[in-house]
């Protein structure tokens, strides 16, 4: 890569950390702000990723669905459009997607929003069986004021949701700043043709890496622990050359709950699992994805059709694909133990308030290290919400936050462990728990030992990975997250 191209990558870069930096510095609610459920990025005009923020995963890798889903509709400069449907270019409905024009192709961002307008407080529900019964689908529709009022009357806590929708907006209003600047400065085709140049030499990075991996064809299975009973995602992972496809047949059927995932999730969580076995320090941009090829049966747990719920399928469900896909590259590469698998989505709130987070926990050991403890891993890239900013923003006091001893797997590296939090609520409230490896436990690689599964408690009693329930004043929940499994013999 030459010089300028290095510089013009990195100001496309900088644009996407920007738009981020002033979604998260300007938003309302601890979710964005502390937490930076967010992702954003640039793409030109032929709807291609250029450049990204070290966001979330799971975001980000789903995007191109949601700039395809609005070019169709043809934006003009100026404008801004929103959707959040998962089967028009959206992951689930919480995370909000703005696509605006730019001098040289599009903006997007993608915001977990705390609410919105489900019937459980918090729009994660554990018991939604449609869509509809998740909050306010919104197809790819231009913004405007008028419109921005009517989806904010339809949510919780509007005052909060207004401040985080005209955040998303600023981020946007800044691309378009930013880019146009950058256009005047470096040249309008110059700044094109370094975007062609930037796609394609991630392209070609991936596909080298790829060509040095051994050929072949691998298979691997796990389970989600569904409240009917467990669902399984199967996968087949074949190496040719410079290309690799993940082949899903023989996952379970599309789930009558809300562990569905849209087919654009799981190919973000492949895209994720590729870029960590290739070149994981390689600038991402839309070109490391075109060697990697998915399929997925129509109708299946990682393909579904409308209206299939999708709640816990972006966040519980990808992580799973995630393990699969490690579990059978293993077979033929030196891969990580399993991490936790999943994020542990905890929801509460009433009418007045709603809150949101996801937890960390043990990342699995690897060839040459322990595993990392009290991290967010895999397909989640957020922060834990700050005690302070906790409880000074909504009901809710930390009774306990800390590590889990021992809860990593023991081998020649040992697994990280999980945490500890417990959350005392100080009004009445709706509990929802979004969670996994409740029943089974991460695994081990090469003889390492599993971590220890997760386990949830309301005032002391066990309740189920997969839960939404009343709470009074005074109870308090307390969720412990899996730990990672250890590597080798020891």
């Amino acid at each position: 890569m030459n010089i300028q191209l290095q510089v013009l990558g990195e100001q496309l870069r900088a644009v996407a950390e920007e738009m981020g930096a002033a979604l998260i510095r300007s938003a309302f609610s601890a979710n964005i702000k502390e937490r930076r459920d967010c992702s954003t990025a640039l793409f030109d005009a032929r709807g291609r990723m250029i450049a990204q923020a070290e966001h979330i995963p799971v975001h980000l890798g789903a995007m191109p669905d949601a700039v395809a889903a609005v070019a169709a509709r043809g934006p003009q400069p100026g404008e801004v459009w929103v959707l959040n449907d998962p089967f028009a270019g959206g992951t689930h409905l919480p995370d909000v997607t703005m696509v605006s024009r730019t001098e040289l192709g599009y903006a997007v961002s993608r915001a977990h929003h705390a609410d919105v307008g489900a019937a459980e407080p918090g729009s994660m529900p554990a018991e939604s069986r449609t869509l509809d019964e998740e909050g306010v689908v919104i197809p790819p529709t231009r913004l405007d004021d008028a419109t921005l009022a009517g989806l904010i009357a339809q949510m919780r806590n509007p005052e909060e949701r207004r401040g985080d929708f005209r955040a998303q907006l600023s981020a946007h209003h800044l691309a378009e700043q930013r880019v146009a600047e950058l256009c005047a400065r470096r040249g309008r085709d110059t700044v094109a043709a370094a975007m062609d140049e930037l796609f394609a030499y991630s392209e070609r990075v991936v596909r080298a890496s790829l060509a040095r991996l051994p050929d072949g064809r691998w298979e691997a299975e796990d389970v989600l622990e569904a409240t009917d009973g467990d669902l399984t995602i199967r996968a087949a992972v074949t190496i040719a050359g410079d290309a690799i496809e993940i082949d899903f047949a023989g996952t379970s059927p599309q789930h009558a709950g809300n562990l569905n995932a849209p087919l654009a999730v799981a190919r973000s969580a492949s895209y994720f699992v590729v870029r960590c076995v290739t070149d994981p320090d390689l600038p991402a941009s839309g070109g490391a994805f075109a060697p990697v090829g998915v399929r997925a049966p129509e109708g299946c747990l990682v393909n579904p059709l409308p209206p299939a719920a999708v709640a816990a399928g972006n966040v519980e469900t990808s992580s799973r694909i995630v393990d699969v896909l490690f579990t059978a590259l293993g077979h033929a590469l030196d891969v990580p133990a399993q991490g936790q698998g999943t994020v542990n989505n905890v929801t509460l709130g009433n009418e007045r308030f709603t809150y949101y987070e996801t937890i960390g926990g043990g990342q699995g050991a690897c060839p040459h290290a322990d595993g990392p403890s009290g991290v967010h891993v895999a397909m989640s890239n957020t922060l834990s919400t700050p005690v302070e900013a906790l409880e000074l923003q909504y009901p809710l006091r930390v009774e306990r936050y800390g590590l889990r001893p021992g809860s990593g797997g023991q081998g020649e590296h040992r697994g990280g462990d999980g945490v500890v939090r417990e959350l005392r609520v100080l009004e009445p409230c709706r509990l929802s728990l979004l969670t996994e490896r409740r029943a089974t436990s991460p695994r081990g690689a090469r003889g390492g030992g599993d971590g220890a599964p997760g386990r949830n408690r309301v005032n002391g009693r066990d309740v189920p990975a997969k839960v939404t329930l009343d709470l009074d004043a005074g109870d308090v929940v307390t969720i412990e997250t899996p730990g990672g499994g250890g590597y080798g013999t020891g």
